[in-house]
């Protein structure tokens, strides 16, 4: 009987040319969105990847394959990917709310004006328009934190691992810090402590045990070579139980005794007393300099609620050191970061915390969130369109998220889906691929949306979310 299998040279040979590719009308429609260099890389990709593919294959024998339109179909599919690879706009229906892979704190509404409408064409970084002369670029931010903080100066840069940098290159190069072992902490995204310190040029001296430093221990470490005492805040983890250390003040008292300036990574920004929402245990930043830190550490994007920014405040001659060195013109902060702190400080200089949604969101007392999660159920079952769905409210928890509060867990009402056709991890991926996606979490084989960490104004559109689930992808 004669073998009818294609062969594989005449498969090859069937393979569509580059050109013939890109004059296709469905992909040529692509061209706006991707750009023709885009798309000729993608086409020559999509082709070897099918030349290799039958290349290495068997091919059955009565395979018959229209190789163009599978290549077509190829090209749309990466086309796609490419557009979901952009930073989007998301529902965070996660409960947590600095969510650092969701971007932490989201802007208050002025921040975003700031940013869109003040400081996203020409503007005012480093132009006095009083003067008509060159300003100073960030000023006003350093006023405000000067402001909030009560400390003689103040320094702005883009992220707290450059502020730690900064100050640990200036302060300590090619001299030994003291730090406490139970405060060598790594933080998300590989930040660890003793690494920053290994590449500022400064000798990391441990003192103390991991449960229990006293101020003993740093008295006995400093000699001739020793710089700076640091202290650094735990973040996303806490030691209990049998546990010890000195307190600030009689840290301070330690190091200017001994000629030495002392240095505090405090994390994530308190600027307010928040103890009301279980955040006792976050130093407030005024509370530092009234102790007599030299020079305090902080971000931007935690609970300050702005944008990533490692904010710097202390004493006005270490503060000038640090701004004369030339580490810091390659870290300083762009004029839209700038923007987006001006107009959140502008908020916590009023008292106005409910604008910002970090703070808002964990002002949330949960019996209004268990009535929004109760007319979300109700909206749901009236509109229709959702066959299979079924959702229900349970008690949980929320979190904060982003290093700050590991121990706080807000009581929270969840929205628990459960669905006679999808699976719960079915469901999360419809969601997660919608326009917008919605990211939920799983949990006891229930999708669960914690309405803590969504804006009410995002509600229809998760309404519409979960109506979709029931159609089939548009192809």
């Amino acid at each position: 009987m004669p073998n009818t299998a294609p062969s594989k040279e005449l498969t090859l040979r069937a393979i569509p040319s580059v050109d013939q590719l890109l004059r296709t009308e469905e992909v040529a429609l692509l061209r706006g969105s991707v750009g023709l260099a885009r798309l000729t890389a993608i086409a020559r990709a999509v082709t070897e990847e099918m030349r290799r593919q039958i290349q290495s294959e068997d091919l059955p024998e009565t395979k018959k394959v229209d190789l163009h339109k599978e290549a077509v179909e190829k090209m749309k599919s990466l086309c796609g990917r490419d557009a979901l690879a952009k930073v989007r706009r998301v529902i965070n229906a996660t409960g947590v709310i600095l969510h650092t892979n969701l971007g932490r704190a989201p802007l208050s509404e002025a921040a975003r004006r700031a940013v869109a409408g003040e400081a996203a064409g020409y503007c005012t970084l480093e132009y006095d328009a009083s003067t008509g002369s060159r300003g100073k670029r960030g000023g006003h931010v350093e006023e405000l934190l000067m402001q909030l903080t009560g400390a003689e100066a103040a320094l702005v840069v883009n992220n707290c691992a450059a502020a730690a940098l900064l100050i640990l290159t200036v302060l300590a190069a090619a001299g030994e810090t003291l730090v406490s072992r139970g405060e060598l902490v790594e933080i998300g995204g590989d930040f660890r402590v003793p690494e920053v310190m290994s590449n500022s040029g400064t000798s990391m001296v441990e003192v103390g045990s991991t449960n229990r430093t006293r101020l003993e221990d740093y008295k006995r470490a400093i000699n001739t070579n020793t710089r700076l005492i640091m202290r650094v805040h735990p973040s996303n983890y806490r030691i209990v139980g049998f546990t010890a250390a000195p307190e600030l003040s009689e840290l301070a008292s330690l190091a200017h005794e001994s000629g030495l300036v002392l240095y505090e990574d405090a994390g994530s920004g308190v600027l307010n007393d928040l103890s009301a929402y279980g955040l006792a245990d976050e130093p407030i930043i005024s509370e530092s300099v009234v102790a007599g830190a030299d020079v305090i550490s902080f971000s931007g994007d935690k609970l300050l609620g702005a944008t990533q920014a490692g904010l710097i405040v202390g004493r006005r001659e270490i503060v000038d050191r640090l701004r004369r060195h030339s580490l810091y013109r390659a870290l300083r902060v762009d004029k839209l970061s700038l923007a987006a702190l001006e107009a959140t400080l502008e908020a916590h200089r009023r008292g106005a915390f409910e604008e910002i949604p970090t703070l808002q969101m964990l002002a949330l007392p949960a019996a209004a969130i268990e009535d929004r999660a109760l007319r979300f159920i109700d909206l749901l079952a009236e509109a229709g369109d959702s066959a299979g769905l079924t959702a229900r409210k349970i008690a949980g928890e929320s979190a904060v998220g982003g290093g700050s509060g590991p121990n706080v867990q807000p009581a929270t009402t969840l929205v628990a889906l459960s669905h006679a056709k999808l699976k719960p991890d079915e469901i999360e991926h419809k969601l997660r691929n919608g326009s917008p996606p919605v990211i939920s979490r799983i949990a006891d084989n229930l999708v669960l949306l914690d309405l803590r960490t969504v804006d009410p104004r995002e509600e229809p559109e998760l309404l519409a979310a979960l109506q979709s689930l029931n159609r089939e992808p548009s192809t």
